[in-house]
């Protein structure tokens, strides 16, 4: 090679003195590079590229290519230097050689022949003149091969095409370095090679651009007389280049799903997605400037043979053969270019628009798609409006496009437009509700970014019909106005339908019709596309199928939500839901019928609720909704349909309240402010009117079920709430106080069923506002205020919970829906201002987390008795004893069916809470206001004529009647000495009932009537009690008839001696009462177990008078003694000394005390006998009169004198 150089060739450096030369390192020139950037559709492009380093801007600036290179003398081109301002010229046909033999080396060599075309576009754009007539007579050398250089250039450049030849041709090893996925920085040589080539293509269109002036080829002319021009060559070029590249894209479409055409790309790598930018802003300038063909006219024509039955172009030759889906790839390929378009000659993607729109090939595309010849399936043309889409997102979307689609939609409205293998997300969808409806218009308004996942993905979720409202919403959006393309698009969808079309629509044609208006209505006049929906709509027939008629109606209300005043088809709308709503009434409607119907008529329920919820001021006659229909439906509901339609008024009348207090809190001060709160008033009035006309009768007739639906609770109480919020609204029927009235009806009635009353009053009392007022209220309801009627329900539940228990007393869905409810009854009561003021006076407070009913209900009535017993004033004692009986009210009515039922549970609970009363408000029921209801209890309660059922409940509480029983009837006024019979009649009834007949210290330990009377420390009114019952033991269980001694001898001593041990009375006076009967016990009963437990018995009666009487010998016990002699003289006598014997080891002074008597009731029998001295009974009392000490013998002296 170094003969083919000489320093004369370019003087005066010759290559051999490079050496000796000083310079910087070159920067490297741009090339193509794909090793640095990732596969992100949006991102930049390579920042080694053509776009990013300026390359592409500074060309079609005419710009310098390299303002910062080449400004030394020399430049070293493939490792030898030259001179910069002269080597092209003279040294053409050597440098290009030089290229030819290099490129097939690596990437040293590469970057070499990318130098080397860098230079030669410089060295175009600083040193060639333009060209002009050489001075004949003496034209320099250098100026003559000056002159020649275009034309040698040109040759040299269709050279290295004819070299290098088209990408399409390059053997697959090189080919397969477009998929190479290492991103290193050691590439193998193919990949090298193959973007050599692209740099190559790329620097010759550049070349033959900077030429700038028509060019021939002499030589190649001369030689083959054909021509060969820089425009010849730019085009066969160009033409090469993107035929290759589409090629390509062909390739990789082979294998690109449906579902995956605008997230899969057309080109192989970033370095062929530069490509395409570089050509792209290329062609549009030179359209611009040079008024040659657009990028666009380059691909028609390239296209167009693809997808019609047309040769293609000598200069497209060389395409694929065989392409899947030809039109589908026209499609892809012109969406994917579109997105290209985005990208600046900086390389970076910006929303402005550099490449102009290609409508008119795309409105081709269309039409081929929607031909109905064809009849392409779902899956290909969801694809195809989905580009569409794409494209209007990129362009100014097409009237004549819209048009095209909607002449295809329009004839398929009822297709299902469903792709079977995407399974159920290619399946139609049928919107619930009439927001989900409107939620799909809008978002068909509201279409993804192009980017964004929203809109890649859209296939899957979205079918082609809903891509076309898309495409259409933009087309209405760009002209707001109303315009003339506005105008035109609306007409051609009106002229679509008819009454015949109408009816021929299936239920999902029916809903794509919905959709459709829907979408023209919001981006258009609203009133206007909702008039001719309804009048269309009105073309169906009235035995349409429930299924139409739910459609139907959730388009309605859908346009209702888009803002539509109600009035405008209301008249409509409530004549068919009326008239619907009559037929589910109907007693002669088939169940499958009714079945069916429920359909639409739960639609409308869900739909007026969305209408409701999603207004801000229900100013828009949404009242008429609310319409006659509901008198008929209501009534007609099963458990489950009554549930949702129960559901459906809560909402309406939440968002009523909602709204109205919204109104009233935020009403602007302005001068005209009164008038629109006045105005706003009255919509709320009128819609307030429409719920107490329609639907609060229904709620009352259902308040006495004794199986009430759980929702009928809370939509009572929603009433109840409105009726505070706008008194005036409600019926005459309930003035002039409607809060209390609808609270008599479904919380405060003693008929109603607790679990209503449990689950309605919560709602009430957990509202503070509502609960002051009632306080303050001065307004009597039936009887007692607000609050005590309030307490009475709760105190009613309480003692009701069990009653809905199953029959084998295990907890049902009912009875646990009580219970849970009756737990936040029982803490909201306790907030209740009149029920804290008893507590707190009283320092009664729960402790407990969770408040269990039965423990707050004691408490609460040891409050209430608590409070009584502190009051003085007659007057306040007097009120008090109102509001008591008003807290309970008729007790013995709301135990009543738990009597009946029989429940355990619910037996032991009443006879408990009634007891707690009868013991906590003793002297409140003595008075002659209570003490009726006290008999009542007494006669009702405890002296029933049966008492099998009640046993348990009656032993585990009869104390606290007994004990409660007792102090009545020692503070009654009026009715004591009955009290006391009552007293003693219940006392004596249940001694006999629980009494064994053989004595058992287990069971007589647990009596009630024992347990009723011991206390650890004596008090009055235990003592009181004790009194009463040992009289009634004495006087009904300790009676001998005649010798024979009382049944159950020894079980009732056992009880009497229990009832001693147990209390430490000392009031000689109580503890003598039993002692006659304990006498007569000893001398008369020889049974071992009598004589032990009334000996038992003695002792306690004997040592207790001993300890009480500290001043000698207990009077009450002489007095009995004494008595007990009397009775016996002359019959028992032996027997009384035996006895006495006892009395006198447990206290001799007691005994000493009746020696006269003794001795006189002796000396009087043996005078009766007319016998003398009865040596044996005075031996007898002699031996009495041995244990009484000195006072004994000195009578056993006297006795021996007789």
């Amino acid at each position: 090679m170094a003969d083919d150089f000489s320093q004369s060739l370019t003087p005066p450096v010759s290559p051999f003195a490079a050496d000796s030369l000083c310079e910087l390192t070159p920067v490297q020139p741009p090339c193509f590079c794909c090793s640095e950037t990732k596969e992100d559709p949006t991102g930049a492009l390579s920042t080694e590229g053509y776009t990013a380093r300026g390359s592409l801007k500074r060309l079609l600036l005419r710009l310098d290519p390299a303002p910062a290179e080449y400004e030394t003398d020399t430049v070293e081109i493939f490792g030898f230097p030259w001179v910069t301002e002269t080597a092209l010229v003279e040294s053409t046909k050597l440098l290009f050689g030089q290229a030819g033999k290099l490129h097939y080396e690596a990437e040293d060599l590469r970057q070499q022949c990318v130098s080397f075309l860098q230079y030669v576009k410089v060295f175009l754009h600083r040193y060639l003149e333009p060209s002009g007539f050489l001075d004949a007579a003496h034209p320099h050398p250098y100026e003559e091969l000056e002159a020649q250089l275009p034309s040698a250039l040109l040759e040299e450049l269709f050279g290295i095409t004819l070299l290098i030849g088209r990408l399409k041709d390059l053997h697959a090893n090189v080919q397969s370095a477009f998929t190479i996925s290492n991103q290193g920085k050691i590439f193998p040589p193919p990949w090298h090679l193959l973007h050599l080539h692209l740099d190559i293509h790329w620097s010759v269109l550049e070349i033959l651009h900077l030429l700038g002036q028509v060019v021939y080829a002499h030589q190649f002319v001369n030689l083959t007389g054909e021509n060969l021009t820089d425009t010849s060559l730019f085009e066969e070029h160009l033409c090469s280049l993107l035929c290759d590249l589409t090629g390509l894209a062909i390739g990789k479409y082979s294998k690109v799903r449906p579902t995956e055409a605008l997230s899969s790309h057309h080109y192989l790598c970033s370095c062929t997605k530069e490509l395409w930018v570089l050509l792209m802003h290329l062609l549009e300038y030179r359209n611009k400037v040079l008024h040659t063909q657009s990028f666009w006219s380059y691909m028609n024509s390239l296209l167009r043979p693809l997808v019609l039955p047309k040769p293609a172009a000598e200069q497209f030759s060389g395409l694929p053969t065989h392409c899947k889906d030809p039109l589908g790839f026209a499609w892809w390929l012109v969406t994917h270019l579109a997105m290209l378009g985005q990208y600046s000659r900086n390389g970076t993607l910006q929303n402005e628009k550099h490449l102009g729109d290609n409508w008119t090939f795309v409105e081709e595309l269309l039409k081929l798609t929607c031909n109905p010849k064809v009849s392409l399936a779902e899956e290909q043309v969801r694809m195809h409006v989905h580009c569409c889409l794409s494209l209007c997102l990129l362009w100014e979307p097409s009237t004549s496009a819209v048009s095209t689609l909607w002449d295809y939609y329009s004839k398929n409205l009822s297709a299902s437009f469903t792709v079977p293998w995407l399974g159920m997300s290619g399946m139609g969808t049928l919107y619930k509700t009439p927001l989900a409806l409107l939620d799909q218009a809008r978002s068909c308004c509201s279409p993804s970014h192009l980017h964004s996942p929203g809109h890649t993905q859209l296939y899957r979720s979205a079918n082609s019909f809903q891509i076309f409202l898309r495409v259409l919403a933009l087309c209405l959006a760009q002209d707001r106005a109303g315009g003339v393309p506005q105008r035109q698009i609306k007409g051609r969808i009106y002229s679509k339908f008819s009454s015949k079309k109408m009816q021929e629509l299936s239920e999902a044609g029916l809903m794509n019709f919905l959709l459709l208006f829907l979408v023209v209505a919001k981006q258009v006049e609203l009133e206007d596309v909702a008039s001719r929906a309804c009048e269309l709509l009105g073309f169906l027939p009235n035995n349409c199928p429930p299924g139409h008629r739910t459609l139907v109606w959730r388009g309605q209300l859908s346009l209702l939500l888009l803002g539509l005043d109600v009035g405008a088809q209301a008249s409509w709308l409530a004549a068919s839901f009326n008239e619907t709503a009559k037929e589910f009434y109907n007693k002669t409607t088939e169940v499958s019928r009714r079945l069916a119907l429920w359909g639409p008529l739960g639609s409308y329920l869900e739909g007026v609720a969305e209408v409701f919820e999603t207004s801000t001021s229900l100013s828009l006659s949404e009242e008429k909704l609310l319409n006659e229909g509901f008198d008929w439906l209501l009534p007609a509901c099963r458990i489950s349909e009554l549930n949702s339609a129960l559901g459906f008024l809560q909402i309406v009348l939440a968002q009523l309240r909602r709204v109205h207090q919204r109104s009233v809190h935020s009403a602007p001060p302005s001068a005209w402010a009164p008038a629109t709160t006045s105005m706003v008033k009255e919509r709320h009035l009128a819609v307030a009117a429409a719920l107490w006309a329609h639907f609060f009768p229904f709620l009352r007739s259902l308040r006495l079920s004794q199986t009430p639906p759980a929702q009928l609770a809370d939509a009572a109480a929603g009433f109840t709430l409105l009726a505070f919020d706008l008194p005036n609204s409600a019926p005459q029927d309930l003035q002039p106080n409607p809060v209390q009235s609808i609270m008599q009806c479904f919380g405060w009635d003693d008929m109603v069923h607790p679990l209503l009353v449990t689950r309605y009053l919560p709602h009430l009392l957990q509202n503070s506002e509502l609960v002051s007022s009632l306080s303050s209220d001065s307004a009597v309801v039936v009887s007692g205020s607000a609050q005590s009627l309030s307490v009475r329900a709760w105190f009613r539940c309480v003692l009701q919970q069990h009653l809905h228990k199953n029959p084998d007393g295990s907890d049902s869905r009912t009875g646990r829906a009580v219970e849970e409810q009756l737990c936040e009854l029982t803490r909201l009561v306790l907030r209740l201002p009149e029920v804290d003021s008893l507590l707190q006076r009283t320092g009664l407070q729960p402790t407990a987390t969770r408040l269990e009913p039965t423990s707050v209900l004691e408490m609460f009535v040891k409050a209430v008795g608590g409070v009584y017993s502190g009051l003085q004033v007659l007057s306040e004692r007097s009120a008090m004893v109102t509001r008591a009986l008003d807290y309970i009210g008729d007790i013995l009515k709301h135990i009543k069916p738990i009597l009946v039922s029989k429940n355990q549970e619910g037996l032991q609970l009443a006879y408990w809470a009634v007891g707690c009363i009868v013991k906590h408000w003793s002297p409140l029921l003595a008075t002659s206001k209570a003490q009726q209801l006290l008999f009542r209890i007494v006669d009702g309660m405890l002296l029933p004529h049966n008492l099998t059922q009640q046993d348990k409940a009656l032993r585990d509480s009869l104390p606290l009647y007994l004990q409660g029983l007792s102090v009545a009837s020692s503070v009654s006024q009026s009715q004591g000495v009955y009290l006391k019979q009552q007293l003693r009649s219940v006392t004596r009834r249940y001694l006999d009932h629980f009494l064994p007949a053989s004595p058992s210290m287990g069971i007589i330990a647990n009596h009630p009537v024992l347990l009723s009377a011991c206390e650890t420390n004596p008090t009055t009114r235990g003592a009181a009690l004790r009194k009463t019952i040992l009289e009634v033991l004495c006087g009904s269980f300790l009676q001998f008839k005649g010798h024979a001694p009382p049944p159950r001898l020894a079980s009732v001593l056992m009880f009497l001696s229990e009832l001693l041990r147990r209390n430490s009375d000392s009031d000689p006076a109580l503890l003598t009462l039993p002692l006659p009967s304990l006498l007569r016990c000893l001398m008369l009963v020889n049974e071992p177990q009598v004589r032990k437990t009334s000996t038992d018995a003695l002792q306690l009666v004997v040592e207790r008078c001993a300890v009480a009487s500290t001043e000698g010998p207990c009077d009450q016990m002489t007095t009995v003694l004494r008595s007990f002699v009397e009775e016996n003289e002359g019959v028992y006598d032996r027997q009384v000394y035996s006895v006495l014997e006892t009395v006198a080891v447990l206290d001799p002074s007691v005994v000493q005390a009746l020696i006269p008597n003794l001795s006189v009731s002796l000396r009087n029998t043996e005078h009766k006998r007319g016998l003398g001295k009865n040596i044996a009974l005075r031996s007898a009392y002699r031996k009495l009169l041995c244990l009484l000490g000195e006072s004994g013998q000195a009578e056993i002296t006297s006795l021996e004198a007789d």
